[in-house]
């Protein structure tokens, strides 16, 4: 038998249904693989005996011929999804040991379907961050390495723990979420696939808030059709929350293998940057070809204010998260410090429970919803951010999808860029505009660079039409046939 944990979902759903191997084996081998990687840092909790008990209800279902779409299936959870009876602390020292008393919608979902949960997901704190340094339990190490270096490389975030878990084999898929590219960031820099559905598609209850309007659930998985099956079994509508759509759900891995022929692919002028490596700007262009080998036409378009998309998401963000995280007090749940006065208890507990980055963006955004303040930034982003959904209504009246690059850069070193937020925050330049306009994208590898490391190629389609954008990152990944995986050192 081969490596287990090698396999792909779809493959290992295969075995299973074949009786090859048992959810239980399947599940082992990823429990051990998960001790051996700790070094990685990208499990902030594993969860071994719940995972065998889940693992050993999944075997006696698919032998009574009852087995969910993802019966057996062993997956990571972010740390941002409450969990029944698991700790859960948004990769934060303010929640504590907090053991939420209910299960996330996504979550529910998934264990509906039969899947297996190893155990919770290292992140940046409450989801702030793109390399995952601003965890309360410390960075995840990304498996990938530059060719004759053995420097610890950032994953990427917020959602590092779960690309780096999902690069590592380290689970056969893992839920993530993506506020401004927390899913397809990662996704890029560890040569995964990662899917930012349209906003509303999947559930946000039970996900700890970060920025309400611009948070969205979704997977990071191996190949394309393995995000498609994880994607089918997560989203649905719920009452639960108001912002989630009613609509139907589709099997989106059935848009897998149609052809793209005559689709009409815009490449916006605008996603070309300063400075962005040739090697990101070739694999760009491969991509076009590849799209047109398969029959598509290729249109260029502009995207107008996608160069005001980062300024306006950096105020929008953090003016939702200094609301959001007001609830953290000390009083109800997660740590409280001591102190002689109420007010003590607030400033304290704060103090001492948010890391630098958290409080950053909260003072930020306390600051742009002040008085003589709300006029001159907050509303004029918003306005900035209608004009950026405009823009994209604009070019989807000529073309079916956008064809960009995922990231400005391959994965870089831990620690090179923390001291400088705003080298940080221009991690986001190419996935910002997606969230603001609320628009289901695509990120899948398509090649290395020459140190070794992956790059990203992003999909960007209308809302509600992920299923176009399956079918053509089924193209692309074919064309691109990117096998590579990380060298094993951990």
């Amino acid at each position: 038998m081969s490596d287990l944990t090698s396999l792909t979902l779809a493959g290992a759903l295969t075995g299973l249904r074949a009786k090859q191997y048992s959810s239980v084996e399947l599940t082992a081998a990823h429990l051990t693989a998960i001790e051996a990687a700790r070094g990685l840092n990208a499990y902030v909790l594993e969860t071994p005996d719940r995972a065998l008990a889940m693992a050993r209800a999944a075997d006696e279902k698919i032998a009574r011929g009852e087995a969910g779409p993802l019966e057996g299936a062993p997956l990571g959870i972010k740390d941002l999804f409450c969990t029944k009876g698991v700790r859960s602390t948004a990769g934060s020292n303010i929640l504590g040991n907090f053991i939420p008393t209910y299960e996330s919608t996504v979550t529910a979902n998934l264990w509906r379907d039969g899947a297996v949960m190893l155990g919770k997901l290292n992140m940046d704190e409450f989801a702030m961050g793109s390399s995952n340094e601003t965890s309360a339990f410390g960075p995840v190490i990304n498996p990938w390495r530059s060719s004759g270096s053995n420097a610890a490389l950032t994953p990427g975030g917020s959602s590092g723990g779960s690309a780096s878990a999902v690069a590592a084999d380290l689970c056969l898929g893992a839920t993530a979420t993506d506020t401004g590219g927390s899913i397809r960031q990662p996704a890029s820099f560890t040569g995964t696939v990662g899917v930012k559905p349209t906003y509303g598609r999947c559930s946000r209850w039970g996900v700890v808030a970060f920025a309400s309007s611009l948070d969205q659930a979704g997977p990071l998985a191996k190949t394309v059709e393995d995000a498609a099956l994880m994607l089918t079994s997560m989203s649905g509508h719920d009452v639960k929350d108001s912002t989630s759509l009613p609509v139907e759900v589709p099997n989106f891995a059935d848009f897998i293998g149609k052809s793209p022929r005559g689709l009409r692919i815009g490449v916006p002028k605008e996603y070309r940057v300063d400075g962005m490596p040739a090697e990101i700007e070739q694999l760009w262009s491969r991509g076009v070809d590849w799209l047109k080998d398969a029959g598509c036409e290729i249109v260029d378009v502009t995207l107008p204010h996608t160069r005001y998309a980062l300024p306006a998401y950096y105020i929008i963000a953090p003016a939702e998260a200094s609301s959001n995280l007001a609830r953290y007090d000390g009083l109800r749940y997660g740590v409280r410090a001591e102190g002689t006065v109420l007010n003590d208890v607030y400033e304290l507990t704060r103090a001492q429970g948010f890391g630098d980055e958290v409080k950053r963006r909260v003072l930020i955004g306390t600051y742009v919803l002040s008085a003589g303040y709300y006029d001159a930034y907050y509303l004029k982003a918003l306005k900035v951010r209608r004009r950026i959904a405009d823009d994209f209504t604009a070019a989807f009246g000529k073309v079916d999808a956008l064809l960009t690059p995922t990231a400005p850069s391959a994965a870089f070193g831990l620690g090179d860029k923390v001291d400088d937020p705003i080298a940080m925050y221009l991690n986001d330049i190419f996935t910002v505009p997606v969230n603001l306009a609320g628009l289901p994208a695509l990120s899948l590898p398509g090649a290395l660079d020459a140190q070794g490391l992956p790059l990203g190629l992003q999909l960007i389609g209308r809302a509600l039409d992920e299923g176009t954008l399956f079918t053509l990152a089924g193209a692309l990944e074919k064309a691109a046939a990117f096998t590579s995986k990380a060298k094993r050192w951990w």
